[in-house]
C-alpha cells in the first residue's frame, strides 16, 4: 500500500510539474506573442502616420505650388495689363497731339500781320485788306516747312479747319474774325519756318507790296491752345477688305 501511494504521489507530482511547465511555456509564448503584436502594431501605426504626414505634405506642397503659380500668373497679367495700358495711353496721347486736341508748347515763330499806316506806304502802294487766301497761303507754307502746330489769333489750325471770307470778316473754325491784324503762331524748326515766309520773293514780300506789314519773331517757347471743336464723322467709314 505504502509503495503504491508513493508511486501515485510521484506520478501526480510529475504530472503536475509537467502541467506547470506547459502552462508556463504557454504563458511565455502568449506573452511574447502579445509583445510582438504590440511592437508590430506600433510599427504599422507609425508607418501609417508617416504615410499620412507624407500625403499631407505632398498635398500642401501641391497647393503651395498651385498658389505660387497662380500668383505669378496674376503678376504677369498685371504687368501685361499695365504695359498694355501704358501703350494705349501713349497712343491716345499721340493721337490727341496729332489732332490738335492738346495744349502744346515749343520753339517756333510768331508772325504778325497788320495793315500799314499811310506813312508806311511806299509810292504806288495801296492797302489791300487781309483776306482768307493770305492766311491759307501762310498756313500751307508753314506746313510744308514742317510746322507741328499752328494757330491764327489763338484758333488752332487742324485738318478740318475752314478758312474763308465771309463778308467783311474771315471765318476760322466756324468763328467770324472781324479784325485788320492777325497773329500766326507756329511750332517747329524756327529757321525753316521763317525761311518759308520771308526772304527775297517770299510771301511776306508779296504781302508787303499790297500794304500788309509782316513781322516775324523767333521764340524758344511758344504756347498754342488746343482745338476746341468736335470731330464729327457723318459719311466716312472703314472700307471693307476682300479676303
Amino acid at each position: 500500500m505504502k509503495k503504491g501511494k508513493i508511486i501515485m504521489t510521484v506520478t501526480i507530482g510529475i504530472v503536475c510539474f509537467l502541467l506547470v511547465m506547459i502552462i508556463f511555456m504557454q504563458f511565455k509564448v502568449v506573452h511574447e506573442t502579445e509583445e510582438t503584436n504590440i511592437d508590430t502594431m506600433q510599427e504599422a501605426e507609425l508607418r501609417q502616420e508617416l504615410a499620412n504626414w507624407k500625403t499631407k505634405y505632398e498635398e500642401t506642397k501641391q497647393k503651395y505650388d498651385e498658389t505660387t503659380s497662380t500668383l505669378e500668373s496674376y503678376k504677369e497679367e498685371s504687368a501685361s495689363d499695365s504695359q498694355t495700358k501704358q501703350t494705349l495711353e501713349k497712343e491716345v496721347k499721340d493721337l490727341e497731339l496729332a489732332l490738335g486736341k492738346t495744349d502744346v508748347e515749343g520753339a517756333g515763330i510768331i508772325i504778325s500781320l497788320s495793315e500799314k499806316s499811310e506813312e508806311e506806304l511806299e509810292e504806288e502802294e495801296e492797302i489791300k485788306p487781309i483776306v482768307a487766301e493770305d492766311l491759307i497761303y501762310i498756313v500751307n507754307y508753314l506746313k510744308d516747312a514742317g510746322a507741328e502746330a499752328i494757330s491764327i489769333n489763338d484758333e488752332r489750325i487742324v485738318n478740318t479747319t475752314d478758312i474763308a471770307d465771309i463778308g467783311n470778316s474771315i471765318k476760322i473754325n466756324s468763328k467770324h474774325l472781324r479784325t485788320s491784324s492777325y497773329t500766326i503762331k507756329a511750332i517747329g524748326n524756327s529757321s525753316y519756318l521763317e525761311s518759308s515766309i520771308s526772304g527775297k520773293g517770299g510771301y511776306a514780300e508779296q504781302l508787303d507790296i499790297t500794304g500788309i506789314k509782316v513781322e516775324i519773331q523767333r521764340q524758344n517757347k511758344i504756347q498754342i491752345s488746343k482745338y476746341e471743336g468736335n470731330f464729327e464723322i457723318k459719311y466716312m467709314q472703314e472700307a471693307e477688305t476682300e479676303n
